[in-house]
Parts: structure tokens; sequence; C-alpha cells
């Protein structure tokens, strides 16, 4: 099929390039000229894991462009995978989703499906409809769909290729078979509902997920008082299968593109609806207060941050990509800095990123070691698999005093009782073989 996908962001990229690697023809469409320009050297402006390589596998069936009249001219089915950020009111900002869909109305020529893969409140879709038939300029029918996406960032390629579901929210039969033939060659259940409902579902699932990482880490600050291991106490709710054991991992709070707005975004709707969502608001509520969660547990250990050296370990909002959205280093490393701190930090794909934000008032390092050496006080905020591997001794060897806070759990207390520091995690005891005044 002629599909045309408009945003090259996680969700219109990786959609666009699994679509194409799938045997359709793909026109991706961004305004930003850079970025189109790198696509058409085979080379992806996010870093995700696999979306580079199957794009260079697919480039025969995709065509990028910042031409919208003619990739959604003669398309056979539009996606709409722009982004939709949050206000300050906590509600979804459409503009975007409003700019592409009159976009569409004026330059479609035959008939065709649209449809809204961005996360949008429950009810957006019908208006869409409205909106882009209201500037149609020539004589075609068009439906819209919802279908959103349930992908994670780092893991975005292979969730979209192995989903664990396809939702088709339609009100149009025709629509759905549309959809149907679009994903006829992925194999995932396959749910068609109405528009509203598929709305529904994707801020159900993710604010779900959400509320399971806010109560694991409620028990792990409790874990802490009382004595208990919030491991242990995860593995033994997993074995449940009416639990899981997945999002069951304590640490210092969600991040990222999708929980923190999706949250704030659902007890908006509920409370513009007259209806509250008390879980979700505790969710939302819990997650800023862990954030926050290293800070005072340096407290214990230093009175101010002030001349100290302080390494930090990761500052993307988890492994796998180089996202910063909402990610804690961005609550976390401005405290240390107006405290006083010199700032080391590291992180193999997230630097770029984060200079535009602190481009001279960090010291950023190449290693592990590098950031390590001469840090009174050592903070992991990324749980990256270069830390989860390294010798716990380097802490030891190379810290000025090895005092490590770790936001992730990225080790077994276990590796630290043959070295001499200071371990304190998450939801478990604090190792503490560090022999000196304090």
């Amino acid at each position: 099929m002629n599909i045309a996908v408009a945003g090259t962001g996680y969700v219109g990229l990786v959609t666009g390039v699994c679509l194409a690697s799938k045997g359709h023809h793909v026109w991706c469409v961004d305004v930003d000229e850079d970025k189109i320009r790198l696509m058409r050297q085979g080379k992806s402006p996010i870093y995700e894991e696999g979306l580079e390589e199957l794009m260079g596998q697919c480039m025969d069936r995709l065509t990028f462009t910042t031409d919208y009249r003619s990739a959604y001219k003669n398309a056979d089915v539009i996606f709409i995978g722009v982004g939709t950020p949050e206000k300050r009111d906590g509600s979804a900002n459409l503009t975007y989703v409003y700019t592409v869909a009159g976009q569409i109305g004026e330059s479609v020529e035959k008939d065709c499906v649209v449809v809204v893969k961005s996360t949008v409140p429950i009810g957006t879709n019908d208006k869409i409809e409205n909106y882009i038939i209201s500037r149609l300029k020539h004589p075609v029918k068009v439906d819209v769909a919802s279908n959103p996406e349930f992908l994670a960032q780092g893991t975005a390629v292979r969730d979209t290729l192995h989903a664990s579901r396809i939702v088709i929210g339609v009100e149009n039969p025709e629509a759905g078979k549309v959809l149907k033939e679009v994903y006829k060659d992925f194999e995932a259940p396959k749910l068609v509902t109405n528009r509203r409902s598929a709305e529904m579902i994707k801020y159900a699932s993710n604010d779900f997920l959400a509320l399971k990482i806010s109560y694991i880490n409620e028990i792990a600050n409790l874990c802490e008082t009382v004595g208990a291991n919030v491991e242990d106490v995860a593995k033994g709710m997993g074995f449940d299968k009416r639990i899981g054991d997945k999002f069951l991992h304590a640490g210092i709070g969600y991040g990222g593109s999708c929980f923190p707005k999706d949250t704030k975004a659902l007890s908006w709707l509920a409370s513009f609806n007259d209806n509250e969502i008390k879980t979700i608001k505790a969710a939302i509520e819990v997650n800023e207060n862990q954030k926050l969660k290293l800070i005072k547990k340096a407290r214990k250990y230093y009175d101010s941050f002030d001349g100290l050296t302080v390494a930090v370990l990761g500052l993307t909002f988890k492994p796998g990509t180089d996202d910063l959205r909402e990610a804690p280093s961005l609550v976390n490393i401005p405290i240390m800095l107006e405290d006083g701190a010199k700032v080391k930090a590291w992180d193999p794909v997230g630097v770029n990123n984060y200079k535009k934000y602190y481009p001279d008032q960090i010291a950023y390092c190449d290693t592990l070691e590098e950031t390590l050496k001469g840090a009174d006080i050592c903070f992991i905020f990324t749980e990256w698999e270069a830390v989860k591997k390294m010798d716990v001794s380097l802490f030891e060897t190379y810290m000025k005093c090895p005092i490590i806070l770790d936001g992730r759990n990225c080790f077994d207390p276990e590796q630290f009782k043959t070295v001499h520091v200071i371990y304190d995690s998450i939801g478990r005891d604090v190792v503490d073989y560090l022999y000196l005044d304090r």
C-alpha cells in the first residue's frame, strides 16, 4: 500500500520504517529539512536500537520529504505520529495534530484512511475527522481511525514488529478492513473497537504501568524503614500471575515521553469532566517525590554539595535511548550545581543532548574511570549495561570518598562486601564498609 507518515520522531519514524519492512511504500514527512537530509542518507536522527539498520534495508521503499502535499495526495493510508506535549495545566497540546489534519484536508485527492497514532485525549479522533472533512479540497471520502502505539523507547523496533497487540479504533467497518490489510503481516492479536475505546486503552495501559512503578517505589521506601528487601518483595509478588513481575523494579521514578505526560493528561481529562482518578493523582505525586530520593540520601553524608566533586553515571531517563525528557538527572544535577558542586558526568549516548542544557557547567567524561576519579560521592541515575557490568572495586580505586547512591539498584549489595565503600540503594539495607571518620 501507499502510506504516508506525518512526523519522524520515535512514533512516526519507527512506524514508517517498520511498515516499509513489511513491503509498503512509505512517505515519511517532517518540517525539519536537516532531519530529512539526514534520513535520506540512511541515518536516523534518533538513537534507537536496530532502527538505522532497518532503515538501510528498506531505503528503496522509503521516501523522506518536507513536501506533505505530494506525500498525502495519493496515499491510501496516512498515519499521524506527531508529538502531543504537555501543557502547563497537564492537558495534551494538540497543535501539531491539528496542523497535520489541516494539511491532509487540503492535500488528499483520493479516498483514504487517516490513522491517529499520536496519544490524544478521548474524543479527539471524532474532532479530527470533522476537522479534516471541513477542509477537504476534493470530493473524497476520509475515515479517521485510532491506532495507539505501545512501544517503549530503547525497544521500539521490536515492540512494533512483535507487538503485544494492535488496537484499531474505527466507526466505519471499512476503515477497519483497510488497517487489517496494513497489518496483515504483523503477528499480533488485533482488537477492533470504536475510536473512543481505542483512545482510552492507550491511556489506561500507560497509566496502569505508571501506577505499578509508583506503588513499588512506595513499598521500597517503607522497606528501608522496616528492614525489608524490596527486590525480594517484588520477586515474591511477581510469582503471582495476577500481578506479574514487570514494572516492579524499584528506583527513582519513571521518566520519558509517555508516562509523565499521559498520567497528567488523563488526570486533567478526568477533572475536566468532573471526575477524579485518585490513584493516578497519587502516582504523579509519588513519582515527583521519588526523583529526589538520592538527594535526600546524600544529606546523610554531606550537609552541602559545596566544594564536592560529584560523579554522575547516566543522564538519560532509561538505557537504550538518548532521550532526556523527564529524566531524574535534569531534576538532581541543577540542585548540585546550585549548591556549589563540581559535577562530572558519563552517559554513552545522552551527552550531546545534555549539553543543550548545560554546555559548560558540567565536565563530561568518556569513561567510567575518568568520571569517578577524585569524586566525593557518586549518583547512578541510569542503569546502563556498562554500569551494571563494571567492576565495583573501581569505586574504591578511583573515588576520593567512595559513597555510591544507586537510584536504579544496578548491583547486588553482596558485591560490595570486599571493598571499602558505602553503597546506598533503593529499598535495601545500606552496605557500609567505608573505614573513614565521618
